[in-house]
């Protein structure tokens, strides 16, 4: 089990009120399948996924990517317990989907170059640690079915 601080509990809510889903989401997403294109393997309905402008203009990954980020706002209202938030979620990519769960980290790591991309200065190194113990605390919970 993770602790938080009041502190980490103020600057993930902070940051997270900040995040505009319908903005962020489809960007870290894209930029997941652009930077890492054998994760678009796992979006073969999609439709063309064949180059930069084709993904950054796809409602598929528009849409998926709201989706993804606003999953991630039942973790953030529910710090204490994402393991049983994401329970269901992780045995969903585990055993129907049979998504590699490093690809979580990925996306992890995309959305908080996104966020950083976003916010420059305001997104501090400070805050930008709290955020990542925070997505760590996810994707090990997205992870956990796996295991």
């Amino acid at each position: 089990m993770v602790s938080w601080s009041q502190s980490e509990r103020s600057t993930i809510e902070d940051l997270w009120d900040k995040i505009n889903v319908d903005e962020i989401g489809p960007q870290a997403l894209a930029r997941v399948l652009i930077v890492y294109p054998w994760t678009q393997r796992y979006f073969g309905k999609f439709g063309n996924l064949n180059s930069v402008p084709a993904i950054l203009g796809n409602s598929e990954v528009i849409a998926h990517g709201k989706v993804v980020l606003k999953a991630l706002d039942k973790a953030v209202k529910d710090l204490d317990n994402i393991k049983t938030t994401y329970k269901n979620l992780s045995k969903l990519h585990s055993e129907t989907l049979n998504v590699d769960p490093d690809n979580f980290r990925l996306f992890a790591d995309c959305l908080t170059i996104v966020i950083a991309t976003k916010f420059g200065p305001e997104f501090t190194p400070e805050i930008q640690a709290t955020w990542q113990k925070f997505l760590a605390v996810v994707v090990a919970a997205l992870s956990s079915h796996y295991f």
